[in-house]
């Protein structure tokens, strides 16, 4: 005996059609996930970007003052002067570029958090307004399919 199954394309697409999905919803989160992404990598490839101007600057004047280091001296003493020099140079200037490295990165937490706390809020509002609009739909829909009965 052949059995018939029953064809529930018809009865999901009712169903789905009685309780439509706002996809609005979606894309504007996309779109402020997008937008906070690009923001962020902005300030990663800025703090990037400052960081290897200073290690490149650190490392020429470092180098230039090796320079200065190997020079053929005329006595033997202006060899020990020259060293502890380029040592006083390096001690000195590592505590400069350490607090200048600092800045940097202070800077771009700081901007990360402040976008961070604006994406929250943003998407707190968002999705406040999406679920408020859903209960909405929901009702509404809820309503007409008991009205249809």
């Amino acid at each position: 005996m052949a059995t018939t199954t029953q064809d529930f394309t018809t009865i999901l697409k009712d169903m789905m059609g009685a309780f439509p999905v706002d996809t609005k919803s979606f894309e504007d989160s996309f779109k402020t996930s997008a937008s906070l992404n690009e923001k962020l990598s902005g300030v990663a490839l800025e703090a990037a970007g400052k960081s290897t101007d200073l290690s490149t600057k650190w490392t020429k004047d470092t180098l230039s003052k090796m320079a200065e280091l190997t020079k053929v001296q005329s006595e033997p003493a202006d060899y020990a002067k020259a060293m502890s020099d380029f040592a006083t140079y390096t001690a000195e200037n590592a505590a400069e570029q350490m607090a200048a490295f600092a800045e940097i990165a202070k800077k771009a937490q700081t901007e990360t958090v402040e976008l961070m706390m604006a994406a929250g809020k943003d998407m707190a509002e968002e999705t406040s307004a999406a679920v408020q609009k859903a209960t909405k739909d929901t009702t509404a829909a809820a309503k007409k399919a008991t009205a249809a009965k």
